[in-house]
């Protein structure tokens, strides 16, 4: 007993030494500097180009050590001049008057279009359209009212006979409020109030129509094949002047139609038809209308990855998927009609490589003459001649720092090395790339890719808590691929003694729609089991990093996650912060949240609630909140806390007065750090008036 007994208290002297080494008042102040210690430490590395339209030429941006340098490529001549000054002169800042918060649907009534000719202008009034000529005015339909009335943001036809709008019938609106508890210019609060759609709110329906500018012959079709909205787009003339398309996407996201209407019948029918029984992703898709308006391109997840397809337009029907393989699209950039090329970048191609590295590349409308323009490894930004005969080319990756080159729209030959970053000064800071680690995820099969963080005075010797910085979910990927001399998420917290991590688990973008599905009715998910996996396969490979002191935090969707990951893996998951979380899918915005969770609520919006499930909090946690958070409703994070109250929970909770959508600002920052400091390292933190 007496050896076992001296064995613990060994163990225990043993762990508070390892911690006293840890989150000390150096380290503090190491992490405050860390951002001005990297800042401008990089030069002939930030390249920003851009394009001369209608020439072969290009200007671009970069600091060369000094200051900021101004240089114009002539493609065709390969040279290269240093410009005496920006090419671009500073815009003039307009005033137009309030702008609407993004948030805000606007009712549409405020637009006044011009004829092809200019003779002509409509213009909204009294719910219906009218029409200025020659300075008199004439209304020009005489059936919309306040329940459904005719929006002026639209356009007339090619040719000027007809005019093509849809017509609103309004929903109610849902607003948020906030009370401003410390504005600047007065001592009493300030009430705002925000227009906010949530799932489950009605919705503005939207019908297409044409109108007849000489008569007044209004064109309104039925409705069948656009009934159950989430959204209905304003109809687009086709060249002939004799049709429109409109794409409709349902209320539940499962169907999403191109659709073409008649001037003449008024019949609608269909184009394109995307269905699936979770959800299609419109925010993916793209769209190229031919020229001679008998071939649509368009892009789709329907074998599994974002492809492209080319669809005959008159006969509504499939020709073929132009590319094919377990790779994504990530988007079309041009497409050559005359010579039949698509122009597109894509990640995944190269298995060699972390798929998702974006590379361009071209290939003909057959399906055939695939050709890499960006081959060398790393994550590519082309920017091309307006023609494609010309490309400058920026690529890196987290690990090597970024270069770029002038390069042939043929056949993505390099011609000529425009710059070469140099990180001679960086590294001289004692700045380390982080590492790139790969491990599997819950299946045992797939590849998770990440980050490890580890603080520049890294000693494997000692033991280190780790922290994950998280933010999951479908709509896009989130670990950085570029090179980034200061990971903001990552490298202050490493120097206080840390392993941080970060990686893209299952429920996010852009491997595959199998990938990213898991998220369905299932954001609570979040890939924590292959974020558990692969952080106890790093531990394995790296015994520093101890895998029984982790911590997490994040910010809005990544808010969510972080207390999610404390609620239903606590067992793991030791600590957690989240600032300004959407920690009920019911309250958040409507856009995002029946995009995963689908429509109408139903239990899984219960299930997948952090409010509903604050009972099973057993670990230390931090809310925080911006009291004007106009992006997640505070009152999410509130409700959170009033479940944590009832189930007699203990946390803390700050709240940052006058700031929006935040991670903290500079006080949460200095607040997460003390709470990690604490909860993982068992250390008291510096007194703040010692860190000034």
């Amino acid at each position: 007993m007496m050896k076992k007994l001296i064995l613990f208290l060994g163990l225990v002297a043993l762990t508070g030494n390892q911690a006293l080494a840890q989150g000390t008042k150096d380290d503090y102040l190491r992490a405050f500097a860390l951002r001005g210690k990297y800042a401008w430490k990089m030069k002939n590395g930030d390249v920003d180009a851009h394009q001369i339209r209608g020439t072969h030429k290009f200007w671009y941006s970069v600091y060369d050590g000094q200051k900021q340098v101004f240089k114009e490529v002539d493609a065709e001549k390969n040279s290269v001049t240093l410009l005496p000054e920006n090419p671009e002169p500073p815009r003039k800042r307009e005033w137009h008057g309030p702008q609407r918060h993004w948030m805000e649907v606007a009712d549409e009534k405020d637009g006044r279009q011009n004829s092809p000719d200019g003779r002509l202008q409509v213009f909204h009034q009294e719910n219906n359209l009218w029409l200025l000529e020659d300075g008199k005015q004439r209304q020009l339909t005489f059936n919309g009212d306040s329940s459904y009335y005719y929006s002026s943001w639209g356009s007339f036809s090619p040719d000027g006979r007809y005019y093509a709008t849809v017509r609103i019938k309004p929903a109610p609106k849902h607003y948020v409020y906030y009370v401003e508890s410390s504005p600047k210019d007065r001592t009493e609060p300030v009430l705002h109030k925000q227009e906010y759609a949530k799932p489950g709110d009605s919705l503005n329906y939207r019908v297409p129509v044409i109108v007849e500018v000489s008569t007044g012959r209004v064109v309104e079709p039925a409705t069948d094949l656009f009934k159950h909205q989430y959204y209905v787009s304003a109809p687009r003339w086709d060249d002939n002047s004799e049709t429109v398309t409109f794409e409709y996407n349902e209320r539940g996201h499962k169907v999403f139609r191109v659709l073409e209407l008649s001037a003449q019948t008024g019949k609608v029918r269909t184009l394109i038809e995307e269905r699936n029984d979770k959800y299609v992703n419109y925010n993916r898709q793209q769209r190229h209308d031919f020229s001679d308006g008998r071939r649509i391109l368009w892009t789709s997840e329907r074998d599994g990855y974002n492809h492209i397809y080319l669809y005959n337009r008159q006969q509504g029907k499939l020709v073929r998927q132009v590319t094919r393989g377990n790779f994504y699209v990530r988007g079309i950039q041009h497409v050559d009609e005359k010579r039949g090329i698509v122009y597109f970048s894509a990640c995944g191609m190269n298995k060699a490589e972390d798929p998702y590295l974006i590379h361009y590349y071209k290939i003909g409308l057959d399906g055939k003459h695939l050709v890499c323009l960006t081959p060398e490894e790393g994550n590519h930004k082309a920017t091309y001649t307006d023609d494609m005969s010309y490309l400058i080319d920026v690529y890196s990756t987290v690990t090597t720092p970024p270069v770029a080159v002038l390069r042939s729209g043929r056949d993505g030959a390099v011609l000529r090395v425009l710059e070469t970053a140099d990180i001679t000064a960086l590294q001289a800071e004692g700045w380390k790339a982080p590492e790139v680690f790969v491990a599997k995820g819950r299946d045992g099969v797939t590849d998770m890719w990440g980050l490890i963080q580890r603080p520049s005075n890294f000693d494997p010797s000692k033991k280190y808590p780790v922290i994950e910085y998280i933010y999951s979910g479908p709509g896009d990927q989130y670990v950085p691929k570029s090179f980034t001399p200061w990971i903001w998420t990552m490298a202050d917290l490493a120097e206080l003694g840390f392993i941080v991590v970060q990686l893209d688990a299952m429920t996010t973008s852009f491997r595959s729609r199998a990938f990213e599905e898991v998220c369905y009715k299932n954001l609570a998910d979040a890939g924590l089991p292959d974020r558990i996996a692969w952080i106890k396969e790093a531990a394995r490979r790296y015994p520093y990093m101890d895998d029984s002191r982790v911590g997490i935090y994040g910010c809005s969707a990544g808010g969510q996650n972080a207390l999610s990951a404390v609620l239903f893996h606590g067992d793991f998951y030791k600590a957690a912060y989240a600032a300004c979380g959407c920690h009920d899918n019911r309250m958040d915005k409507i856009w995002w949240n029946e995009q995963w969770m689908g429509y109408p609520v139903d239990s899984s919006y219960v299930n997948c609630s952090n409010v509903e499930n604050a009972w099973r909090l057993e670990r230390p946690l931090m809310l925080l909140v911006g009291e004007l958070d106009d992006n997640v409703d505070p009152a999410s994070t509130m409700q959170v806390v009033a479940a944590l109250q009832k189930a007699g929970k203990d946390f803390e909770l700050v709240v940052v007065p006058g700031a929006h959508h935040t991670m903290g600002e500079t006080f949460g920052d200095h607040k997460r750090y003390d709470f990690f400091v604490r909860n993982l390292m068992g250390v008291t933190p510096p007194a703040w008036n010692e860190l000034r």
